[in-house]
C-alpha cells in the first residue's frame, strides 16, 4: 500500500484545526507509522502564497514526494475546458512546484479523468511523455472527500459535535473499499498488487489518518513508497478506453468487460452507503 494525498495543501479554515494544523497533523501520522507518501499539489489552493508554499515545502522536507495536480483543479471532461487550457494548468503547476524538495514529474489527472474525447484522451498522453510525466495512477480509490463534508458540516455547527459516528464511518469506508480493490486485484490480475491509495489534504485525515494507518496495520497490510509501487508492471498499462480514468483496477476491469461482482457496487457510489448510514443516526 502506497498513500497518496490530493489537493493539499489548502488554506481553507476549517473547524478544530488551522491550515498549519492539519498539515502538520497528518505529516506526524505518516512520520508516527513510518510512512513515505506523496502530495499531489493543486497550487492555486496556497502553493502560490508564501503560507501555503511553506505547508508544501514541509512535505518534501519531511521525505515525502511532491507531484503535479493542476493549478485549480478544471475538469478535462468539461466542455469548457480545452486541451490546451488543460495543458498549461500542468505547466503553470510545475513552474512552482519544482522549486520545492522532494519534487517527481508525476501528474495526477483531477477528479481522474482523463478525457472523454479521443482527442484530448490522446493529446495528454502524448503531452505527458513529451514532459516526461509519469500518469500517477490510482488503483484503490476512496470518497473521503464526501465523509470530510459531512464533518465539516457538522462541526461547523457545533465544533464540540460527538463525532465518532463519522470516524467509525470512515474507517469502514476505507477497509471495504480496500478489501474491495485487493480482490478486484486477484480477479484482474491473479496476484496483490501495491495497491497506491487516494486520500486528500483535508479535516478529517488530519482528525484520523493515524487511526487509518493502525488500521491497515491490524488488518495485515504493509506499506510502501509510491516510487516502488509505480515501478509495478501493472502501473506501465494504458488502458484503451474512450473515457479514461477513475481507478486503474475499475478500468482494467471495464475493458474486459467485467461486471457486477461483491463490493463493486460500493466502489463508484462516492460514500453514499455510508452517508445515509449517517443520516439515519441524526447527522
Amino acid at each position: 500500500m502506497a498513500i497518496t494525498i490530493d489537493d493539499g495543501p489548502n488554506l481553507e479554515q476549517t473547524p478544530r484545526l488551522s491550515p498549519e494544523q492539519r498539515n502538520l497533523a497528518m505529516l506526524k501520522a505518516l512520520s508516527r507509522h513510518g510512512v513515505t507518501a506523496a502530495l499531489f499539489v493543486t497550487a492555486n489552493y496556497a502553493a502560490t502564497q508564501p503560507a501555503g508554499y511553506a505547508l508544501a515545502k514541509a512535505w518534501g522536507d519531511a521525505g515525502h514526494a511532491v507531484g503535479n495536480h493542476s493549478m485549480s483543479h478544471p475538469d478535462l471532461h468539461s466542455d469548457k475546458v480545452s486541451l490546451a487550457q488543460y495543458q498549461k494548468e500542468i505547466l503553470d503547476c510545475d513552474a512552482i512546484i519544482s522549486t520545492l524538495p522532494g519534487y517527481q514529474k508525476w501528474y495526477r489527472y483531477t477528479y481522474l479523468r482523463e478525457g472523454n474525447t479521443p482527442e484530448k484522451r490522446d493529446g495528454m498522453r502524448s503531452f505527458l511523455k513529451q514532459h516526461n510525466y509519469r500518469n500517477a495512477y490510482v488503483s484503490l480509490d476512496t470518497s473521503d472527500w464526501r465523509l470530510n463534508e459531512k464533518l465539516v458540516e457538522v462541526l461547523g455547527k457545533n465544533p464540540q459535535a460527538d463525532v465518532s459516528a463519522i470516524k467509525r464511518a470512515y474507517l469502514a469506508h476505507i477497509r471495504q473499499r480496500a478489501e474491495a480493490y485487493r480482490a478486484l486485484s486477484w480477479q484482474l490480475q491473479g496476484r496483490d498488487i501495491p495497491q497506491v491509495l487516494l486520500m486528500h489534504h483535508n479535516l478529517i485525515n488530519a482528525l484520523w489518518l493515524d487511526d487509518v494507518l493502525a488500521q491497515f496495520k491490524d488488518m495485515g497490510w504493509k506499506f510502501t513508497t509510491p516510487a516502488a509501487a509505480f515501478s509495478d508492471p501493472v502501473y506501465q498499462l494504458v488502458p484503451d478506453r474512450l473515457a479514461s480514468g477513475q481507478s486503474l483496477l475499475l478500468s482494467m476491469g471495464r475493458i474486459l468487460g467485467l461486471g457486477k461482482f461483491p463490493g463493486g457496487e460500493r466502489l463508484v457510489d462516492d460514500g453514499d452507503f455510508e452517508i445515509e448510514e449517517l443520516k439515519r443516526q441524526g447527522l
